[in-house]
């Protein structure tokens, strides 16, 4: 943890520093430092010009903050949906609610239909809460959830979510369609320091949930009878757990969208690098998934310079290939990779 802890302020100290603009690593740190610790002498002695605070403050460093936070909780998520759902390849998307997002927001923009005072982000939300509702309610069975019929809703309703969104999109006006891309693949080249609340806030309420239950969820990991007899209400468990990662996936695709494999690969990573204790592993995970996709947006912005590739189109091209690294190694199948 403390290695992917410097790792990640390295990142995001390089990250603020690349730009148009340039600004050494050093003084980018110095930036940061002195926004956050106020009297700093260099904020004041001219050494630092105004473009360059602006550059790093106001423009690079809530992008990269917002990709570190949409790693983050979508790593956590993806760790909760494999231990709850007992399949190693279930991860954040997989319930419907980036499809309900992308519904939420592509009617928005198409039909004007959704949340018109807060825009984009807001209707995705409250189309991932409606998706996130659907599966719940639907698979549902005689007051219990199991596990894999809660899959199968997720699968069919993210194709009918899905179906929605490619019908409005061809359906549109051309002017519109760009808009729509740019959700659906996935980008932070917009945040600001006031897209980090929802996010940073489902985060810490998420985690700390997880926290509480890091114990309840090593019982599932050797069956639910198991875990029953050992005094954890299964059902309870995998309801909430699932409902509050599902929310937090919903509270990152509405600022950030639809950013794929980051909750498939980096909770298995975790398992490879400290076990599946999830005492250990989900700490690992958040920080490994923030790492990872800080560094995706770095590269993101950088590799094709001046444009930029989507972040969606970029964890893809890293993240398939390095998965199926992953089931060829010896270790993963005592991880649960490949299973």
């Amino acid at each position: 943890m403390p290695t992917l802890s410097v790792a990640l302020v390295v990142v995001l100290v390089v990250s603020a520093s690349v730009g148009t603009i340039g600004v050494a690593p050093l003084d980018s740190f110095k930036i940061i430092l002195g926004h956050l610790v106020p009297g700093m002498p260099w904020m004041s002695d001219g050494s630092l010009s105004v473009v360059q605070d602006n550059a790093v403050w106001q423009f690079r460093l809530p992008r990269s903050l917002l990709a570190a936070l949409t790693g983050a909780a979508l790593a956590l998520a993806g760790a909760l949906m494999q231990a709850v759902v007992h399949n190693s390849l279930a991860e954040p998307y997989i319930l419907g609610v980036s499809a309900g997002a992308g519904v939420g927001a592509v009617s928005f923009i198409v039909l004007g239909i959704g949340v018109s005072s807060l825009g984009i982000g807001a209707s995705a939300f409250v189309g991932a809460v409606f998706a996130t509702a659907a599966v719940y309610l639907l698979a549902r069975k005689g007051g219990r959830i199991a596990p894999q019929r809660l899959i199968l809703v997720g699968v069919a309703l993210g194709s009918l979510f899905s179906a929605i969104t490619s019908y409005l999109t061809i359906s549109t006006d051309a002017q519109n369609v760009y808009s729509i891309m740019f959700f659906l693949l996935g980008s932070v080249s917009a945040a600001t320091m006031d897209h980090l609340l929802l996010p940073t806030v489902a985060l810490c309420v998420v985690g700390l949930l997880a926290a509480l239950r890091a114990r309840a969820l090593n019982a599932l990991l050797i069956g639910d009878e198991a875990a029953g007899s050992l005094g954890v209400n299964v059902n309870r468990l995998r309801s909430s757990l699932l409902v509050a990662a599902a929310l937090l996936t919903g509270s990152v695709v509405a600022v950030s969208g639809g950013i794929g494999f980051v909750g498939l690969i980096v909770p298995h990573v975790a398992r490879i690098i400290v076990g599946s204790d999830h005492r250990r592993m989900l700490p690992v995970a958040v920080l490994a998934g923030a790492v990872f996709l800080a560094t995706c947006d770095l590269l993101a912005r950088t590799l094709a310079a001046p444009a930029e590739i989507p972040l969606g189109v970029l964890t893809a091209l890293i993240g398939a290939p390095f998965f199926l690294w992953l089931l060829r190694r010896d270790r993963a199948d005592g991880v649960g990779v490949g299973r």
